[in-house]
């Protein structure tokens, strides 16, 4: 656990300013940075200094990367115009659009307790906290070999960076059970970042394949936060 002073929100919004990423992009990948367009750097700023203006650990929630309708847009992880908003109070002037995986994790954090409940105990953030693109799409950073062969110093970089800036404890989750999972578990066998990574069902793959029971995996989500919120 890092012992450091400042703030988390102070902690996080520093990691997000000094994101710089220097590795080679394969031909026809973007990458998204969120941090550098004013309204969505404004929108962060608010969010952090909203629930995170304290001195508490939180455990770190890994998804995979920003995607252009959640955090690709208001630069929060998994937090659409309309949840910013709705959910967290947080006024902006982007169109109000739902983003699956986004309604999931709020629907969640309202069983959990609401947002003040949730971000008290908890920091979502990212393999690599920014996104890719391809043809105007989503990408992964494990969809394309060259891709994560040559993300993967930064990934490590941002990993340790979060860590000796923000407190946290030796557990941790994973949003993914599958190949999410399998590429952060191969680079904590062989760093050592964490003691316990805990896998949870992606978002997006309940919201797209287990509609039906978005309560159960909800429900699933916080009893494994529960068991080891402080």
């Amino acid at each position: 656990m890092s012992t450091n002073t400042i703030t988390q929100a102070s902690a996080i919004l520093g990691f997000y300013k000094g994101l710089n990423p220097d590795f080679q992009l394969p031909s026809g990948i973007t990458i998204m940075n969120p941090y550098l367009d004013k309204a969505a750097w404004k929108a962060t700023q608010s969010f952090y200094e909203k629930f995170y203006s304290d001195f508490r650990p939180r455990h770190f929630i890994f998804g995979i990367n920003p995607g252009r309708f959640g955090a690709g847009v208001t630069g929060v992880p998994f937090t659409d115009p309309l949840q910013l908003e709705k959910k967290c109070g947080i006024a902006n002037g982007w169109e109000k659009k739902a983003e699956l995986s986004g309604q999931f994790i709020y629907d969640m954090i309202d069983l959990y307790g609401g947002v003040k409940a949730f971000y008290r105990d908890f920091f979502i953030t990212g393999m690599s906290p920014l996104g890719f693109t391809w043809n105007g799409k989503n990408l992964n950073y494990y969809d394309n070999k060259e891709l994560l062969r040559d993300c993967e110093p930064f990934i490590l970089d941002c990993i340790r960076q979060q860590m000796a800036t923000i407190l946290t404890y030796d557990v941790c989750y994973c949003l993914g059970e599958g190949e999410n999972y399998k590429q952060f578990r191969r680079i904590n066998e062989q760093y050592h970042f964490f003691k316990e990574i805990i896998p949870l069902p992606h978002p997006r793959w309940v919201m797209q394949y287990r509609r039906k029971q978005v309560g159960e995996f909800a429900a699933l989500y916080v009893e494994k936060f529960k068991n080891f919120s402080q």
